[in-house]
């Protein structure tokens, strides 16, 4: 009789165990809890981020040296398809959706032969996608257009300097070399 207790209390410690993973399981696979506390999850960003602008610019006949100046080294060479460089790119980032992109390029010796490239975003729309600022961003524009730059005042012209006297001593140097 002195151990059914024993079995009580094993039999609420094991529920409280189960509720609690059962607790950690949700947290995990909410992005928040109650609404208030929001997990951190690390950015994970793994490959070469490739542009329609960045391929555009890789033609067939490239060299290796070439298309690697361009497109950055590739993220999977194989020893068994020395012929293939697989550029693959993928980035999970807290409020984006996630991206995975795949670019293959194809070598004949060491010229390219050919490039197998899904649809790239351009790099501004690539950029768009991964901000997850919640704010508007209205920065002014970097450079003056032709009218603005009419309107500007024309600045005054410095006053020329005086010829100044040297400051300090006047030495006279004899001459380096006897004639």
């Amino acid at each position: 009789m002195r151990s059914f207790p024993f079995l009580a209390l094993a039999a609420a410690g094991a529920a409280l165990s189960a509720g609690s993973l059962t607790g950690c399981s949700s947290l995990q696979s909410s992005d928040n809890f109650l609404g208030v506390i929001t997990p951190y999850r690390v950015e994970v960003v793994q490959g070469n981020v490739l542009t329609k602008e960045q391929v555009a610019l890789v033609k067939p006949g490239l060299t290796r040296a070439q298309v690697r100046d361009v497109l950055g080294s590739p993220l999977l060479t194989d020893t068994f398809h020395a012929n293939r460089w697989d550029y693959v790119f993928t980035i999970k980032r807290q409020g984006a959706e996630p991206q995975q992109r795949s670019v293959v390029v194809l070598f004949d010796g060491d010229k390219m032969a050919s490039i197998n490239a899904p649809e790239l975003p351009s790099e501004r729309d690539f950029v768009q996608s991964i901000d997850t600022f919640k704010t508007s961003r209205n920065a002014p524009p970097l450079a003056l257009t032709e009218e603005q730059l009419k309107a500007l005042p024309v600045p005054p012209k410095p006053p020329e300097p005086a010829a100044s006297a040297p400051e300090g001593p006047i030495r006279s140097y004899p001459p380096l070399e006897r004639s």
